[in-house]
């Protein structure tokens, strides 16, 4: 499927990249970019010399995968099971739910249209499998029915790349003249036996075959809606302030998160008021938790934010972020320490001065040290990318490295005597230099490599030094010293 909002006209060619082991390489193309021949896989560079009008925005996989996952439920009003279907489509077990739409034609324009509402463009199919299915969607017309016993005739024309199979045995199967489903059909069965006997399912053309024609079967696996776990107080008459309701609340949502051995790290709490408007207060863990008293506790001076209006007689408490939770001894007579725990901490520090004000750091992917550490929200989920340091970096990293002034300079060696913070050091020892390039992809043309060294000064004080370039390098002038860290 293609996101269309602004989307340019259906005869420019357009793919998203994604970068790759040499640059950049193609993570999807549209139809008039594959009819150009662009494939996902190969590299933008040589694509773009092969179709110099294309047009290039890069993917985001991550974001798509959660996209779809969101689409699979959504996509539960035409029948109950879905799942999805790689990275770019759905699978829908229909059977028995068709007539409920006019039948499968019908069907199929019901999900054009809410799927367009959505700005959303597909390629539809109807099967008997989970096989064929994926073959008509992707090779076939814009809308293909397949009816029982129809598949031999409707796959026969369809290239062999319908069968699903990995790259290298597409490129086997062309070798040998086998370019479509029929000419595969056509072989002895015997002769292709003898030859993918040992491959795996993807490597594999008679298996796929098979699926494809229903001798093996591929039943789809549904994906499961994250259970909705709330607690509410329906109130007799309208009252102003809901904190006496609270504790049973919390108590009622933490035996269900408990049955369902399952925590949650968000509850949103929800007054209904009288005049029809409605009011929420939010708070958040750094854990998953389910202590009632707890999560009561993060409630405290938030509730006054609320404006009760002419009073309200519904009161909802629903779990967010919910995640599988496992009860922990932490004693060994198998109790639990009441202590206040750092996740705590970190919970009721965060609701009294907000979610910004506690923060923690976590390593990123650079090589370049100022990148390297960054300061998220303690409540944040989890870090976006986590990275082991194999390299010794000081216990603490100026947040702004400082110029020194060099008096001795030894050549390729750290200065012998310098002027920093209007002390002057001289070097007794010395290890290094660690080269550092520049980040290509993130730094302007001209930045200058790096060269760092660990220092040690007549008092025994040890610093993380770096030469800013090198002489004659064509990138400035003579190169400049820093000082970035300290170590202990």
């Amino acid at each position: 499927m293609e996101r269309c909002g602004n989307a340019p006209p259906d005869d420019v060619p357009v793919v998203l990249a994604r970068e790759g082991h040499h640059g950049p390489v193609i993570h999807a193309a549209n139809r008039a970019a594959r009819i150009d021949g662009i494939h996902p896989g190969s590299r933008v560079v040589d694509m773009r010399a092969i179709c110099p009008e294309l047009q290039v925005e890069y993917a985001d996989v991550a974001g798509d995968h959660a996209a779809l996952d969101r689409l699979v439920l959504w996509a539960r009003r035409w029948c109950p099971w879905t799942a999805r279907d790689g990275d770019d489509g759905l699978i829908l077990d229909t059977t028995g739910a068709d007539h409920l739409w006019g039948g499968e034609a019908a069907m199929l324009v019901e999900m054009e249209t809410q799927l367009s509402l959505l700005g959303l463009t597909a390629r539809l199919a109807v099967a008997s499998t989970w096989g064929a299915a994926w073959a008509l969607a992707r090779f076939g017309s814009v809308r293909s029915i397949c009816g029982p016993g129809e598949a031999h005739f409707k796959l026969g024309p369809l290239p062999v790349s319908g069968l699903r199979l990995d790259p290298k045995t597409q490129l086997v199967l062309r070798r040998l003249g086998l370019k479509t489903i029929g000419a595969v059909m056509d072989v002895p069965r015997l002769s292709l036996t003898r030859r993918f006997v040992k491959a795996e399912l993807a490597a594999n053309p008679l298996m796929r075959l098979d699926q494809a024609l229903g001798k093996l079967a591929e039943p789809v696996s549904s994906m499961d809606a994250k259970p909705v776990i709330r607690a509410q107080a329906r109130l007799a008459e309208p009252i102003f302030d809901p904190t006496p309701h609270l504790p049973g609340l919390c108590e009622d949502l933490c035996d269900q998160l408990k049955h369902a051995g399952l925590g949650c790290r968000r509850l949103h709490l929800t007054v209904y008021k009288t005049d029809g408007d409605v009011s929420y207060v939010d708070v958040a863990t750094s854990a998953p938790n389910r202590d009632p008293a707890h999560l009561h506790s993060l409630f405290r001076d938030k509730v006054e934010r609320i404006n009760p209006g002419f009073g309200f007689d519904l009161i909802t408490l629903a779990a967010g972020a919910i995640e599988e939770m496992q009860d922990k001894q932490t004693r060994l007579d198998g109790g639990s320490d009441d202590d206040l725990h750092l996740t705590r901490l970190i919970d009721r520090l965060s609701a009294k001065f907000g979610p910004r004000a506690v923060t923690r750091p976590v390593l990123r992917q650079s090589h370049v040290p100022e990148r390297a550490e960054a300061q998220i929200a303690a409540l944040a989920n989890r870090p976006d990318e986590v990275v082991v340091l194999t390299k010794e970096r000081p216990l603490r990293l100026l947040d702004h490295p400082e110029e020194l002034r060099v008096l001795y300079a030894v050549p390729e060696g750290p200065p012998a005597r310098f002027v920093w913070r209007r002390q002057t050091h001289r070097v007794a020892r010395y290890t290094g230099p660690e080269r550092i390039a520049p980040e290509w992809w993130k730094d302007r043309p001209g930045t200058r490599l790096r060269d760092y060294f660990k220092v040690e000064d007549q008092t025994g004080r040890r610093l993380w030094l770096y030469r800013e370039g090198l002489h004659e390098d064509g990138r400035g002038g003579d190169p400049r010293w820093f000082v970035h860290g300290m170590f202990a």
